[in-house]
Formats: C-alpha cells, structure tokens, sequence
C-alpha cells in the first residue's frame, strides 16, 4: 500500500517537472492568451477536486449525525482560508502579470518572488493529495484507491500549465534553459514534500479527519478565487478562462466519478 501511496504522491510533481520541460522546446514565452486559458483549467481543476475529492468524503464520514454533518466541513474549511490567508500575508511574493508584489516588502528579484507564489500556491496542492491517501490508509474515510488517484492525476494535469509558466519567464528573463527548468521543477517540489508530511502526521489524527480533508479543500478554494480567477481575467476581455475553467472542471469532475 505504501508503495501505491508514494506513486500518488509523485505523480503531482512529475506534472510539474514535465511542464517546466516545455522550456526546453518552445521558443518564445506563453502568449497572454494562453496563460489565461491555462490558468483558467487549473482553477476549474482545483475547485472540482475540493469538491469531490475532499469535501464530499469529510461529510460523507460524519453522515451519521444527521442534520450536523456539515459542521467538521464548514469548520476545517474555514481553517483553510484562514491559513492561507495568513500565509498570503507573511510570504512576500507576485503573482503573475501584477506589479506589486505581496506579504511583507522584500528585495528579492521578481522571479524569485513569482516561484515564490506558486509555491505558496501548491502548499494546499501538497495537503490534499497527502490526506486523501492518509485517508486511504487509515481505511476509515470515505475514499478509494480510485478516487485518491483520480485526485493526483487532476493535480499532475493542472500542475503541467503551472510549470510552463514559471520556466519560460525565467529563460526569457535570461537564465539558461536549464536553470529555468529546475526553477519551475523546484516551485512544484513542496507538494511532495507536503504530502508525505501530511500522510505521516494525518495517521496520527484519524478522528479528524473530516477536518483535514475540508482544511485542504478552503486552502485550495482560496488559491482560486484569491490568485487564479484575477490572472485568468487579467488583460483584455476574453471569455478563454471561463471555457478551459469549466473544462479543467468537468474533467476533473469526471475522473473523479470514473474512478472513485
């Protein structure tokens, strides 16, 4: 079973790794355009995800109290946002296509700061993927093998767009195609690391596990609506975001049926 668990829990980071590899065959930086309809996808991806893959099973679990099974979700989620709300405050970092960077002031360069963003936003990435599976170990949450899958599948697909957009303005800002690969590849390495993490500590906490699942779903939701949903919106009108944010949703959404 561990060794299925490390697989799920590499497969998010090998998206990462392979997307930032497009640095090394493609030529120009990502037109705006497509940055918008990737990142679109990938919040479509993420709220499908916090919604089958997490919130579902944690009040699937506390079923049996009756009109209350709503409370550990509306709860752990609340703690989500919340920590990443305070994360968003004590990180400084810039997010894609803003000026200003955020957190407290910094004098890193701005490509430091914009891997930092994406690694703050694949912190709740990591935590998910990591419950999900400490969920399927403890054999006591609503999940299977299928659906923990389908969870860092949905993660590794969305995870491919995010390392193409960090690689490609770090060779275009002049680092060496390989530099700018490890960069993009490194700003995704939190996620296996946080997952394990949270695989470990979770197995200590199976009460609360309805809680973890719903913290990791509000850290999630608030990486959508707080990062992905400006960037995707970002420029001149155009309705690409909203068409790939729906199809990221529906693909995740059916992978998530089709093999929970």
């Amino acid at each position: 079973m561990w060794l299925n668990v490390i697989k799920g829990i590499a497969i998010p980071f090998i998206g990462t790794a392979l997307g930032s590899a497009c640095v090394f065959f493609m030529k120009k930086q990502l037109r705006g355009t497509v940055q918008r309809a990737l990142t679109g996808f990938a919040g479509g991806v993420m709220v499908a995800a916090s919604i089958w893959s997490l919130l579902i099973p944690a009040m699937n679990q506390c079923a049996d109290r009756g009109r209350w099974a709503f409370l550990p979700a509306f709860i752990g989620f609340w703690l989500g946002i919340l920590f990443l709300l305070l994360l968003d405050q004590i990180i400084p970092h810039l997010h894609m296509n803003a000026e200003q960077a955020e957190g407290p002031k910094s004098k890193a360069k701005k490509t430091t700061m914009m891997v930092l963003a994406v690694t703050l936003h694949n912190i709740p990435e990591g935590m998910a993927v990591g419950v999900v599976f400490a969920g399927l170990l403890s054999g006591s949450a609503e999940i299977t093998a299928g659906g923990a899958l389908a969870l860092s599948i949905g993660i590794a697909i969305q995870n491919f767009p995010e390392g193409a957009i960090i690689s490609m303005p770090l060779h275009a800002e002049g680092k060496t195609k390989g530099r700018a690969f490890l960069g993009g590849t490194l700003s995704g390495a939190v996620e296996p690391i946080g997952a394990l993490l949270t695989v470990l500590f979770a197995g200590l906490f199976v009460p609360a596990m309805p809680y973890l699942l719903s913290f990791a779903a509000g850290a999630m939701i608030y990486v959508v609506v707080e990062e992905l949903i400006p960037e995707m919106s970002a420029g001149e009108h155009s309705n690409i975001g909203v068409v790939m944010f729906a199809l990221g949703f529906t693909i995740m959404m059916a992978l998530d049926v089709a093999l929970g």
